[in-house]
């Protein structure tokens, strides 16, 4: 009886050095006072398995909710915390951060709050400040789906010195006018004082009078798009249109496809995993270095890209990431 408890044992410590770390992240609810808001502002955040007993800054991935959606979202219905500790456990990703923020507004700065400006005023440098954050667009990331996959595209096209890749899923980035179905035009973002819908603020918000001025600059943000075939809200044209315009500016660094499916939960908790490998795959890693702040070795050293933070590893996996 002895004999065969030790041996067990003995059993169950070689498969203990065999089999892989299971990876088990955490998913939390946080507020924090919003100045452009005057109100909490909401998110949930995924730590990756490891980060409480580690000193290691991680890269940072915003995933933004649908129209009329919440922070509880992207973790509730999309299979966040599963697929990214499987990614992680796979090292198809490296462990990383995610924050699913909650806003009323279709990430704009629309008539209902100023959802856009407490994004990047706000939320960014609070999370940057209060979590051990790569806090530079070399470890910075954004994607959404629906109206989540607008703002992203916005943000990139306004913002391209902040994120370091990007992927809109199913975005309602509709050109020139949403559908007569879409939640666009009874959203109160877009809604005047007469409670009727404006065309002019969709106009004046929309990607388009961004586009120009992002191709006009060096940084590029590659970008992953997808969406359903059999989408209510014809996003596979919209869609179309966004990568033709931005395909003869970026050609290796944009990629649209389409997948079966709908407007729904099923095409994004697919296309999630794909995503999120795209985006690390083609993440822009160029150091972003202001004039005259390569005068100094310690200033080159504060923007060497996230990609030479993290190292192969001959026995252990694709990544492991090493720098703070």
């Amino acid at each position: 009886m002895h004999i065969r408890r030790s041996l067990v044992g003995w059993a169950s410590l070689c498969l203990a050095l065999v089999i892989p770390h299971s990876w088990a992240g955490q998913v939390m609810h946080h507020t924090f006072e919003s100045e452009v808001l005057d109100r909490k502002y909401p998110y949930n955040l995924y730590l990756p398995d490891g980060y409480a007993t580690s000193d290691q800054s991680y890269p940072v991935i915003y995933l933004l909710h649908g129209s009329f959606g919440s922070e509880y979202d992207w973790a509730s219905r999309g299979g966040l915390r599963k697929t990214m500790d499987r990614l992680i456990a796979e090292d198809a990703i490296p462990p990383a951060i995610v924050v699913m923020p909650g806003s009323q507004s279709w990430w704009v700065d629309g008539y209902n709050e100023q959802g856009e400006t407490a994004f990047i005023e706000d939320l960014i440098p609070h999370v940057d400040q209060t979590w051990r954050t790569i806090a530079r667009r070399e470890g910075r990331l954004i994607g959404g789906l629906s109206a989540g996959g607008y703002g992203t595209v916005n943000f990139i096209f306004q913002y391209p010195q902040l994120f370091g890749a990007a992927a809109a899923l199913s975005p309602a980035a509709y050109s020139p006018q949403p559908p007569a179905n879409s939640s666009g035009r009874r959203h109160p973002a877009f809604l005047g004082p007469d409670g009727t819908y404006d065309e002019a603020m969709w106009r004046r918000l929309n990607y388009e009078q961004y586009l120009e001025g992002y191709k006009a600059q060096d940084q590029v943000v590659p970008l992953y798009i997808s969406t359903g075939d059999q989408d209510v809200f014809d996003i596979a044209s919209h869609a179309a249109t966004l990568y033709q315009r931005l395909h003869d500016y970026q050609p290796e660094q944009v990629k649209y496809r389409v997948v079966p499916g709908g407007h729904q939960w099923r095409v994004w908790r697919s296309e999630l995993p794909v995503a999120l490998e795209y985006m690390f795959d083609h993440l822009d890693t160029t150091p972003v270095i202001q004039e005259g702040e390569a005068s100094s070795l310690g200033a080159v050293i504060d923007v060497l890209p996230v990609s030479n933070q993290w190292r192969n590893v001959a026995n252990g996996g694709k990544f492991s990431f090493s720098g703070g």
